[in-house]
């Protein structure tokens, strides 16, 4: 097929952890299946890819090697060298992998932020290998890296210009939403598609039995506390006799599993642990949560938090559940998080903290009862992935409001947004009000959920905004 090229093959390209870059995994993969393209990706170890990247015959990783973090004795005054000699040696690392290491593709699709020097090298490598040159952008780099400098950094405005012009040299662009198309068009003079991050086919709700299982798999980490002890790490957790197996949130009784009425609301949030994302919203609202349900049951404060807490295992049921907030991820501010957890001593609400592999995390949102996203965004142009996946699996959502959070979130249908972390713990009071079985609202934004993730998956995306543009710079490099 003369529009596929005539090297049949795409080169995916990400300056970072392809295990963490999900929506590349997938270009790869849209690439290799709906195109019949082999795939090579050039991008940095460390978590794992999707097992149907791994396993697929036609999609090639080459994994660069990563650069060491800043030495922590060596002189401040040294840190603007090495940041000026980093860009250079990632220059020199890609070029030899892109122009060397790898088969001259027909198109290099290219992941940014980070800007520099990955647009640099790839548009250099697409000249020598007489190649096409494709930017996916996610966000904007310089917005990034002025969260740390400041806007005002003359290092920000030195990359904001290598971004914006190097940008422009693309053969052709996509973008993750339409207000980001509109930034690129009015002020960068570049004309993008928009290709909304949609689920994969692997993101969907969980059964029960699919539940129990990972249940089962995590039941030592969901009960160990970041803490001494909470409301979910009393109990044993263990084979209470060989035909009953019990974990925080279901029973199996020979072949029936059943959910506990009992159960803690599940709790998702997935971040980076990055200043973007300000974690601390979410432990005030657990704190007003937990206050607030004591006020509105009339508990004495004098009761202690063992002796409530054997009335809850022992299966007393509350008009307000217990809440199990699991966080996932890897990032700079996670240790510092978890120190400040480990202090707040509340009686209905608990937090852990884990990395999971690209299999389970699917599992656990299709397992969860709510997602909450505090994502902010740098630019206030892009969406979040993981409010994308959790309606994938048919998870409602709690997100922070920010400028185009709304082509994504539809308030009161599929979630809901807050500004604060009061507005959150009212959110939470509503939505979990006479959990498991009596809380209306919530079984309505799981509704909209539902219906939202089997209406878009992302190879119909795909097949209908990038398939054509792809296959159009492909042809017109040809020419």
């Amino acid at each position: 097929m003369a529009a596929k090229g005539k090297r049949g093959r795409a080169c995916v390209v990400v300056l970072g952890d392809i295990g963490r870059s999900p929506r590349m995994q997938y270009h790869a993969l849209s690439l290799a299946r709906q195109v019949s393209l082999e795939v090579d990706i050039v991008a940095y170890g460390g978590s794992e890819p999707h097992s149907a990247v791994l396993e697929h015959q036609s999609i090639h990783i080459h994994k660069m090697q990563q650069w060491p973090t800043f030495p922590r004795g060596v002189p401040s005054i040294l840190k603007p060298l090495v940041l000026l000699i980093k860009p250079v040696i990632q220059v020199l690392v890609l070029l030899w992998f892109l122009c060397i290491k790898i088969p001259a593709p027909d198109v290099f699709l290219v992941q940014n932020p980070p800007s520099v020097p990955t647009l640099v090298a790839v548009k250099w490598a697409s000249w020598l290998r007489r190649s096409a040159f494709l930017v996916d952008w996610h966000n904007f780099g310089y917005t990034l890296l002025a969260l740390s400098l400041g806007r005002s950094s003359r290092f920000v405005a030195i990359y904001r210009w290598f971004e914006r012009h190097f940008g422009k040299m693309a053969d052709g662009s996509l973008c993750v939403t339409r207000a980001m198309q509109h930034e690129l068009a009015q002020n960068w003079g570049i004309k993008a598609t928009v290709l909304y991050d949609q689920p994969p086919e692997f993101f969907r709700p969980a059964s029960l039995e699919e539940k129990h299982k990972l249940f089962c798999r995590l039941d030592k980490s969901l009960r160990k506390p970041l803490g001494v002890q909470d409301c979910t790490s009393t109990g044993t957790g263990e084979m209470l006799n060989k035909d009953i197996n019990e974990t925080v949130f279901t029973t199996l009784v020979g072949t029936d599993i059943t959910s506990k009425l009992d159960r803690p609301a599940l709790i998702v949030s997935s971040t980076s642990w990055t200043p973007d994302e300000d974690f601390g919203i979410l432990l005030e609202a657990a704190v007003m949560y937990d206050r607030r349900v004591a006020a509105i049951l009339n508990e004495d404060d004098s009761i202690q938090e063992e002796a409530l807490w054997k009335e809850m295992q022992s299966g007393k049921q509350y008009l307000y559940p217990r809440l199990l907030f699991v966080i996932t991820g890897k990032g700079p501010e996670k240790e510092k998080y978890e120190e400040k957890i480990s202090r707040l001593h509340l009686k209905r609400v608990a937090f852990r903290t884990m990395w999971l592999s690209a299999e389970d995390y699917p599992l656990l949102l299709g397992s969860a009862d709510l997602g909450v996203c505090l994502h902010t965004s740098s630019s206030g142009l892009d969406l979040p992935m993981k409010v994308v996946d959790m309606f994938g699996c048919g998870l409602p959502v709690c997100a922070v409001s920010y400028s185009c959070i709304k082509e994504l979130v539809q308030v009161e249908k599929n979630g809901l947004l807050f500004s604060s972390s009061s507005e959150l713990a009212d959110e939470l009071l509503m939505l979990f009000k006479g959990f498991p079985d009596a809380c209306d609202s919530l079984k309505g934004l799981r509704n909209g959920a539902l219906e939202m993730s089997s209406s878009r998956r992302w190879a119909t995306e795909w097949e209908e905004h990038a398939k054509a543009l792809i296959l159009e710079v492909i042809s017109k490099n040809l020419d």
